[in-house]
């Protein structure tokens, strides 16, 4: 929520497509008490006049390019998203021109560019600089956290997720993105869609302190590899594996479910949009569900930290910081990968443990947000 007699965020976007289109725009659409589009650019006509049909935006908001963007007095705020190649680039312009910067993940394209990111947040104290680690403030995640934290499993000592799913170019969707086809940036898909898969792993899970990984290719229509099995070893003493496939052939229905197993019981985290599920299952064989329906992935909850931290200083959960430490995971392990060893990841100035996100000024972890939440219980005793 805002606040009586604040403004909106004046918000520029640089990129009008697929990611604005189908996750920033419709959580835009329910904040306008947050935030008002002023400017937009992108280099495809095509996207502008889309933009602006869905979006009832003024045409006449459309600059050339972003140098005309980022010269304008009626824009505070900008929200990038553009290829990953080039989203260092544009943010490093926006801050230059005293804008508070939303930025696409992820936070670099190699281990060398996310450096740069962190010290290009450095550089400039006075702005908020976020990147969109929407997996930070997903509803149901941060409910499994929550419990976590409560010790409802007690301690966490293995960690088990497999994702498999077939990826091939789809027409309209972002597996038909042309830059996707042949990344130009390190660790492909792994580093692209598998960055909020790491998310999820150090919310639930915490630091990660070792890594041992293997990747290979199997996928004709991506120029990347398209496995990786990765071991780890926590900060907290736990134990896991995260293994990722993106293959070009259907793959049978799996569940794809994440499990935390723990001194006093497990935690499954299962589904997928538009319906999440978080089960608990105690030592006596009972289980406890809760059922989210009609959330939005975090989009709207990210935005709404963003707009905190702009309007009332607020922290933010998705620093630049938090990201580097999701995509340095990635980059590590193809540093294992290669190597054939296990490998440390050094301690990322700045990030530490994700904090678990509540909208400001609520003690609740739903207040004010959209969604149904749906708890049931039952046994699995044989």
């Amino acid at each position: 929520m805002g606040a009586p007699g604040i403004p909106p965020i004046r918000l520029g976007l640089i990129g009008t497509g697929l990611a604005v289109e189908k996750l920033h725009w419709p959580a835009l659409r329910q904040l306008a008490e947050r935030y008002v589009v002023t400017a937009f650019t992108d280099p495809s006509d095509e996207q502008r006049r889309r933009f602006t049909g869905y979006s009832g935006t003024d045409p006449s908001s459309a600059t050339a390019d972003r140098t005309a963007l980022l010269a304008r007095d009626d824009v505070d705020a900008v929200l990038i998203s553009v290829p990953i190649p080039h989203l260092y680039e544009v943010a490093r312009d926006a801050l230059e021109a005293g804008k508070h910067v939303f930025c696409e993940k992820p936070a670099g394209v190699d281990a060398e560019q996310a450096a740069a990111f962190l010290a290009l947040a450095a550089a400039h104290p006075d702005r908020t600089f976020v990147v969109g680690e929407n997996y930070f403030y997903r509803d149901d995640l941060r409910y499994a956290r929550a419990l976590l934290d409560d010790g409802a499993i007690g301690r966490v000592h293995l960690v088990a997720w497999r994702h498999a799913v077939r990826s091939v170019p789809r027409a309209g969707g972002f597996t038909g993105t042309p830059w996707r086809h042949r990344p130009q940036y390190r660790g492909g898909v792994h580093l692209d869609a598998g960055v909020h898969h790491i998310a999820q792993i150090r919310l639930l899970c915490g630091e990660i302190a070792l890594v041992h990984a293997a990747v290979q290719t199997a996928n004709s229509t991506i120029d990347a590899p398209s496995d990786l099995a990765l071991n780890l070893v926590f900060t907290g003493g736990a134990i896991g594996n995260y293994t990722a496939s993106y293959v070009d052939i259907p793959v049978p229905p799996e569940p794809n479910d994440m499990r935390l197993y723990g001194t006093e019981g497990v935690l499954v985290l299962a589904g997928a949009e538009p319906e999440y599920r978080v089960t608990r299952c105690g030592p006596d064989a009972t289980t406890h569900t809760t059922v989210f329906r009609g959330i939005d992935n975090g989009y709207r909850a990210e935005l709404v930290d963003f707009a905190d931290a702009v309007q009332f200083g607020a922290r933010p959960v998705g620093s630049v910081a938090q990201s580097v430490a999701n995509a340095l995971v990635v980059q590590r392990a193809f540093d294992s990968a290669e190597r054939a060893a296990a490998l440390a990841l050094d301690p990322v100035p700045g990030a530490g443990p994700v904090p678990l996100w509540r909208p400001r000024g609520s003690a609740g972890l739903f207040d004010g947000l959209p969604g149904q939440r749906i708890s049931s219980s039952a046994s699995f005793a044989a």
